[in-house]
């Protein structure tokens, strides 16, 4: 609970989103797809009374979503000087392609071995929903991005849903996250001179034939491609390190 009540023009029991829950998780999303999308731009502070007049949420819940956020290193807390967002460089972007290719490609040999039909068809829609946002991602990238990210996401984690570690899938998640930050320049900045859509179709084949160690090889060329290009990409714009 926020504790005491907070002047924000309307109290958190008044709020639309009203239930300290749901304002917590309202403020999480939020700010994630905020920072994610770029909105907040990476190393920037985050003043709580500019969030409160942003989101129209209480400092208290804004706190605690932004304590949420630490966990999933997409903010830093800076102790007494508040927070901001975590900082990007071409460093990073390594460091995560490497861990996201670990957890990821061991959930999904984990869950070719444990999937059901039940799975698979998840695997056919998600890909399904995928394709057909990939058909007009060329018109317009800027405005398809968000849906793109979103049946991207889904299509990955369909693929990985039948693997019963869900610290593997926690971790995987976090990572994914942040890999998303630095995707977002290759989907508004530049076309991508390689067919994802074709990558994509390569994995669910060989992972639907239950072949795991070719669905895993696949996989990690599937993110290695992408940091190529997003090295390419980005070699001018981000830092070396953090």
């Amino acid at each position: 609970m926020d504790g005491v009540q907070e002047q924000t023009g309307e109290s958190d029991a008044q709020h639309p989103r009203r239930g300290a829950k749901t304002l917590i998780e309202f403020a999480y999303k939020s700010l994630r797809k905020d920072i994610i999308s770029g909105e907040l731009a990476p190393g920037s502070k985050l003043r709580i009374e500019h969030l409160r007049a942003k989101y129209e949420i209480g400092s208290s819940t804004l706190r605690e979503a932004l304590t949420l956020l630490v966990a999933d290193a997409l903010v830093i807390s800076e102790g007494q000087r508040g927070f901001k967002v975590a900082p990007i460089s071409l460093e990073d972007l390594k460091d995560v392609t490497r861990m996201r290719k670990m957890m990821e490609t061991m959930a999904l040999m984990e869950a070719i071995e444990n999937g059901d039909d039940h799975w698979e068809g998840g695997i056919v829609a998600a890909f399904h929903r995928l394709s057909r946002i990939e058909e007009r991602l060329h018109d317009d990238c800027k405005q398809f991005a968000d849906d793109w990210e979103e049946r991207n996401n889904a299509f990955h984690q369909a693929l990985i849903s039948a693997c019963p570690s869900r610290w593997v899938l926690h971790f995987r998640e976090i990572l994914y996250h942040q890999s998303e930050r630095y995707r977002r320049f290759s989907l508004i900045s530049a076309s991508v001179s390689r067919d994802v859509h074709a990558e994509h179709k390569a994995i669910m084949d060989a992972t639907l034939a239950r072949d795991k160690e070719q669905a895993g090889k696949l996989l990690d060329e599937h993110m290695d491609r992408t940091l190529t290009h997003l090295t390419s990409l980005l070699a001018d714009s981000l830092p070396e390190r953090s």
